[in-house]
């Protein structure tokens, strides 16, 4: 049955409240930058904030050039994969920046599926959080 419009309306209020409740305590700085996730239902991004001086200092998403042409394995999930490395690539690139540790922010979504293959992926590419 599909889901009517205040049923996903809910849905999106809670996962808001939830980030909010979550931006009280986790806050990002330019020695330690919170990792921020947006997923949509077809890609993710993430990005790496400085909350004191309200800046991005790296942006990643699955649409990027370089991850675009990606493949997954057979018999792998397509969306997860094409996340951790998303995840791996923005971690390669802050350490090029000198990021060796973040905050992760979930922004209010399970930390489950994509979102965990995101987290999963910028540890394989050397961040520590």
């Amino acid at each position: 049955m599909a889901k009517t419009g205040n049923q996903r309306r809910g849905r999106e209020i809670g996962r808001t409240r939830r980030h909010r409740r979550i931006r009280k305590k986790v806050w990002g700085t330019a020695e330690r930058p919170r990792l921020v996730v947006y997923r949509s239902l077809k890609n993710i991004e993430g990005q790496l904030v400085d909350d004191d001086k309200q800046a991005t200092l790296h942006g990643l998403s699955t649409l990027d050039e370089a991850l675009r042409g990606f493949k997954a394995e057979a018999g792998k999930n397509r969306r997860i994969e094409h996340a951790r490395v998303a995840g791996k690539r923005l971690a390669e690139e802050a350490l090029k920046k000198g990021i060796e540790t973040i905050v992760f922010d979930r922004s209010g979504y399970q930390y489950h599926g994509r979102v965990k293959a995101f987290a999963e992926g910028a540890r394989e590419g050397g961040l520590k959080f």
